[in-house]
Protein backbone atom coordinates (compact mmCIF):
# COMPACT_ATOMS: atom_id res chain seq x y z
CA UNK A 1 0.00 0.00 0.00
CA UNK A 2 1.45 3.23 -1.11
CA UNK A 3 1.17 6.08 1.23
CA UNK A 4 0.92 9.62 -0.33
CA UNK A 5 2.09 12.62 0.86
CA UNK A 6 1.11 16.32 -0.18
CA UNK A 7 3.83 18.24 -0.41
CA UNK A 8 3.46 21.80 1.93
CA UNK A 9 2.56 25.16 -0.39
CA UNK A 10 3.06 28.13 1.20
CA UNK A 11 0.29 31.20 -0.79
CA UNK A 12 1.41 34.39 -0.90
CA UNK A 13 -0.74 36.46 1.67
CA UNK A 14 -0.94 38.85 -1.71
CA UNK A 15 -2.63 35.81 -3.34
CA UNK A 16 -4.76 34.82 -0.94
CA UNK A 17 -5.97 38.65 -0.42
CA UNK A 18 -6.62 38.80 -4.11
CA UNK A 19 -8.84 35.53 -4.28
CA UNK A 20 -10.50 37.16 -1.49
CA UNK A 21 -11.56 40.19 -3.22
CA UNK A 22 -12.46 37.95 -6.21
CA UNK A 23 -14.79 36.16 -4.32
CA UNK A 24 -16.42 38.40 -2.64
CA UNK A 25 -17.33 39.80 -6.41
CA UNK A 26 -18.36 36.99 -7.37
CA UNK A 27 -21.01 36.43 -4.63
CA UNK A 28 -21.67 40.51 -4.82
CA UNK A 29 -22.83 40.26 -8.12
CA UNK A 30 -25.35 36.73 -8.12
CA UNK A 31 -26.60 37.91 -5.00
CA UNK A 32 -27.50 41.22 -7.17
CA UNK A 33 -28.33 39.38 -10.38
CA UNK A 34 -30.87 37.14 -8.20
CA UNK A 35 -32.50 40.29 -7.24
CA UNK A 36 -34.06 40.21 -10.73
CA UNK A 37 -36.17 37.26 -10.19
CA UNK A 38 -38.17 39.65 -7.68
CA UNK A 39 -41.13 40.89 -8.98
CA UNK A 40 -40.81 43.55 -6.19
CA UNK A 41 -37.31 44.31 -7.14
CA UNK A 42 -38.18 44.04 -11.15
CA UNK A 43 -41.34 46.87 -10.20
CA UNK A 44 -38.80 49.37 -8.29
CA UNK A 45 -36.58 49.35 -11.41
CA UNK A 46 -39.96 50.25 -13.69
CA UNK A 47 -40.22 53.08 -11.10
CA UNK A 48 -36.85 54.44 -11.49
CA UNK A 49 -36.04 53.43 -8.40
CA UNK A 50 -33.70 51.48 -6.07
CA UNK A 51 -34.13 51.48 -2.44
CA UNK A 52 -35.27 54.72 -2.36
CA UNK A 53 -32.64 56.01 -4.66
CA UNK A 54 -33.82 57.50 -7.97
CA UNK A 55 -31.94 55.73 -10.48
CA UNK A 56 -30.27 58.42 -12.15
CA UNK A 57 -26.81 58.95 -13.65
CA UNK A 58 -25.47 60.28 -10.45
CA UNK A 59 -26.53 57.11 -9.06
CA UNK A 60 -25.52 54.96 -11.96
CA UNK A 61 -22.13 57.10 -11.67
CA UNK A 62 -22.01 56.57 -7.77
CA UNK A 63 -22.64 52.20 -7.99
CA UNK A 64 -20.25 52.09 -11.08
CA UNK A 65 -17.48 53.42 -8.43
CA UNK A 66 -18.57 51.33 -5.48
CA UNK A 67 -17.84 48.14 -7.57
CA UNK A 68 -15.00 49.32 -9.46
CA UNK A 69 -13.23 49.99 -6.60
CA UNK A 70 -13.38 46.04 -5.03
CA UNK A 71 -12.55 45.28 -8.86
CA UNK A 72 -9.33 47.16 -8.72
CA UNK A 73 -8.19 45.52 -5.34
CA UNK A 74 -8.58 42.28 -6.95
CA UNK A 75 -4.96 43.56 -9.23
CA UNK A 76 -3.96 46.18 -6.55
CA UNK A 77 -3.64 43.71 -3.86
CA UNK A 78 -1.04 41.95 -5.75
CA UNK A 79 0.75 45.31 -6.95
CA UNK A 80 0.50 47.71 -3.84
CA UNK A 81 4.10 48.39 -1.79
CA UNK A 82 2.56 46.10 1.45
CA UNK A 83 2.03 48.72 3.83
CA UNK A 84 -0.14 50.33 1.27
CA UNK A 85 -1.74 47.52 0.45
CA UNK A 86 -2.07 46.35 4.25
CA UNK A 87 -4.13 49.56 4.95
CA UNK A 88 -5.84 49.44 1.80
CA UNK A 89 -7.51 46.01 2.47
CA UNK A 90 -8.03 46.88 6.09
CA UNK A 91 -9.67 49.55 5.54
CA UNK A 92 -11.62 49.29 2.01
CA UNK A 93 -12.75 45.67 3.86
CA UNK A 94 -13.88 47.56 6.90
CA UNK A 95 -15.82 50.11 4.59
CA UNK A 96 -17.25 47.64 2.70
CA UNK A 97 -18.56 45.42 5.15
CA UNK A 98 -20.60 48.02 6.80
CA UNK A 99 -22.69 49.31 3.43
CA UNK A 100 -22.77 45.29 3.24
CA UNK A 101 -24.46 45.15 6.53
CA UNK A 102 -26.58 48.05 6.39
CA UNK A 103 -27.69 46.94 2.55
CA UNK A 104 -28.61 43.58 3.89
CA UNK A 105 -31.11 44.78 6.57
CA UNK A 106 -34.97 44.22 6.34
CA UNK A 107 -34.03 42.20 2.88
CA UNK A 108 -34.89 38.70 2.06
CA UNK A 109 -33.10 35.67 3.49
CA UNK A 110 -30.90 34.77 0.05
CA UNK A 111 -29.70 38.19 0.27
CA UNK A 112 -28.97 38.12 3.78
CA UNK A 113 -27.12 35.22 3.32
CA UNK A 114 -24.75 36.58 0.19
CA UNK A 115 -24.35 39.35 2.34
CA UNK A 116 -23.11 37.36 5.43
CA UNK A 117 -20.69 35.30 2.76
CA UNK A 118 -19.46 38.98 1.72
CA UNK A 119 -18.71 39.94 5.06
CA UNK A 120 -17.12 36.83 5.83
CA UNK A 121 -14.67 36.94 2.86
CA UNK A 122 -13.93 41.02 3.88
CA UNK A 123 -13.49 39.81 7.53
CA UNK A 124 -11.11 37.35 6.16
CA UNK A 125 -9.28 39.97 3.91
CA UNK A 126 -8.99 42.33 7.00
CA UNK A 127 -7.14 39.00 9.00
CA UNK A 128 -4.54 38.32 6.19
CA UNK A 129 -3.98 42.21 5.34
CA UNK A 130 -3.26 42.33 9.42
CA UNK A 131 -1.00 39.41 10.08
CA UNK A 132 1.08 40.50 6.75
CA UNK A 133 4.08 39.10 7.68
CA UNK A 134 6.89 41.25 7.88
CA UNK A 135 9.87 39.36 6.07
CA UNK A 136 8.74 37.33 2.76
CA UNK A 137 10.57 33.83 4.18
CA UNK A 138 7.52 33.98 7.34
CA UNK A 139 4.15 33.06 6.16
CA UNK A 140 1.20 32.66 8.65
Amino acid sequence: MTTETFEPFIVNVRVKISALWTAMLFVFAYVDLFSLYRPDFRADLEAGEIAGFTINESFLLGTTLYVVIPSLMVFLALVLPPRVARIANIVLSLLYAVTIIAGAVGEWNYYVLGSAVEVALLAAIIYHAWIWPKRLDVQP
